[in-house]
């Protein structure tokens, strides 16, 4: 089972986050040992701006087990499409940016499930991606 992942989960391990971290760090080990962890160009980016230079944040995420399967047009038209209905849907709703409307899309081509702590979007614009919350032990 491949777990595609959003940032949120790698920065509570990374930033060794308080409130987050364990129950993150337990989930990261769980899904690498499931079938293994992927992350796409937006995620790696994200993470990336936590370390001191390109070469570390690679190192870190290589050490984590995670591997970079980058998007492709349709995971980029997937994302246009979802975004587009979320926002007809939800006038009223906070704007939402692309970032988030990427990574689902990439989880939903990719991954068997996604890894977040974002749930409540991913859910509402993302119906079909399987979606695991690394505190409620399993989604």
């Amino acid at each position: 089972m491949i777990t595609a992942l959003d940032t949120n989960v790698l920065l509570d391990v990374f930033l060794a986050d308080r409130t987050h971290g364990r129950a993150s760090q337990a989930a990261l080990r769980e899904a690498y040992d499931a079938g293994g962890l992927v992350a796409c160009e937006v995620v790696w980016a994200e993470v990336a701006t936590f370390f001191p230079t390109g070469e570390a944040a690679e190192a870190a995420m290589e050490r984590l087990g995670v591997r970079f399967v980058p998007m492709d047009p349709d995971d980029a038209l997937e994302a246009a499409a979802r975004w587009s209905r979320f926002r007809a849907r939800a006038p009223g709703e906070p704007r939402r940016i692309a970032a988030g409307f990427l990574i689902g899309a990439h989880a939903l081509r990719h991954a068997d499930r996604l890894l977040t702590r974002d749930r409540g979007f991913y859910r509402v614009a993302f119906q079909g991606l399987k979606v695991v919350d690394p505190g409620s032990g399993g989604g």
